[in-house]
């Protein structure tokens, strides 16, 4: 569907990240970047998930500036109360206990980074989603399944966790971990990729 002009990288692990740059049709490679994820004294979601993603981005492009690096990463938050991932399963009850019945934020940091063109491009998208009340013994039976340990927020909404969720105001592919129609909007302006009839090549772009 969209071939890329320059070398991608997408520096995440993140395996939904990987599946909705594939899903479009890019070809790319994962380069995870290794930061210090801590939040600040005072640092509010949104300024977070902008400075992860553009360190993480960063850091890669510092090694391959010839490409186009991505970075992002995505921050649940209640109020200015920012969750990560649990500690342990105690800490995943906390959360999900915290979240229940409320409306919280889920912010995606995406930064765009090619130091050939000169470019970084740093943007945040910001989700609403409220979660459904259930009793204990349900949250920590979708506890005991391990896909929290692993979720910011301890839920995935792309997996068992999604029966937690009532309603979602906003993009649903940035709280799964990547606002795909912005970030494509975002490397179409800047021709860092384009569409493409027939599958997933490089090619130099106009």
């Amino acid at each position: 569907m969209f071939s890329a002009c320059l070398p991608l990288i997408l520096a995440s692990a993140s395996p939904r990240r990987q599946d909705f740059l594939a899903g479009l049709g890019l070809r790319f490679t994962v380069v995870p970047a290794a930061i210090d994820e801590t939040v600040l004294a005072g640092e509010l979601p949104e300024p977070f998930a902008r400075r992860m993603a553009a360190a993480k981005a960063e850091l890669i492009a510092r090694d391959c500036p010839e490409a186009c690096v991505l970075g992002a990463d995505t921050v649940v938050a209640l109020e200015d109360t920012v969750f990560g991932k649990p500690r342990d399963r105690a800490d995943a009850l906390a959360i999900l206990q915290t979240l229940r019945g409320r409306t919280h934020q889920v912010t995606t940091g995406v930064a765009v980074v090619c130091p050939a063109r000169g470019l970084c491009e740093v943007f945040t998208v910001t989700s609403r989603v409220r979660f459904a009340t259930f009793v204990d013994e349900v949250l920590q039976a979708y506890i005991d399944t391990g896909e929290p340990m692993d979720k910011a927020g301890a839920y995935g909404i792309q997996g068992r966790g999604a029966f937690l969720v009532a309603a979602i105001t906003g993009s649903c592919s940035n709280v799964i971990g990547l606002p795909v129609h912005d970030l494509i909007a975002v490397l179409l302006r800047h021709r860092l990729v384009r569409p493409a009839a027939a599958g997933p090549q490089t090619h130099p772009c106009p």
